[in-house]
């Protein structure tokens, strides 16, 4: 998701504050709608939320970090989620990211590209093991992978 840090996300932010202040056990869905706004969890939105539901920051820190749905940084538009699993490393699953990697322009520790357009993560099995080596695109499953073929297929992402 593209980052939005614009003047209305900031009044959408006091706007949910506002429904929640009070409310115990505010923290988790007050930090998933703000990710809604923001498309992430700025360091000044968790400091916000902080002061604002009455909540210590460091209790706020080790919710978003807790849990993976959260993110600290921008994420791209196109979520690719490389399977990494037993049957997926067994049928060349290293070669399929590494072509990934390469194709975005991705180093060691990069996981979002400059432009926002995708963000790529390895995840420990997508459930598709018949279909090994495959990763996922947003909710888009691809299986059978060659590093040959992930280059088209993150064109056509790309140009969507």
């Amino acid at each position: 998701m593209v980052e939005n840090t614009s003047e209305k996300s900031w009044e959408q932010l006091d706007q949910l504050l506002n429904k929640y202040r009070g409310t115990k056990g505010s923290v988790i869905p007050v930090l998933q709608q703000a990710q809604e706004i923001f498309g992430y969890l700025p360091k000044d939105v968790l400091i916000k939320i902080s002061k604002e539901i009455n909540v210590p920051i460091s209790q706020v820190y080790g919710v978003v970090t807790f849990y993976a749905q959260f993110h600290l940084e921008p994420r791209g538009k196109n979520i690719i989620r490389s399977c990494q699993g037993t049957a997926c490393h067994v049928r060349g699953a290293k070669a399929v990211l590494n072509a990934i990697r390469e194709k975005l322009g991705l180093k060691e520790g990069q996981a979002t590209t400059p432009d926002l357009q995708f963000t790529l993560e390895t995840v420990a099995c997508i459930g598709a093991c018949g279909l090994a080596p495959c990763l996922m695109v947003n909710d888009d499953t691809h299986g059978r992978l060659t590093p040959e073929a992930v280059r088209p297929m993150i064109d056509k992402y790309r140009n969507q």
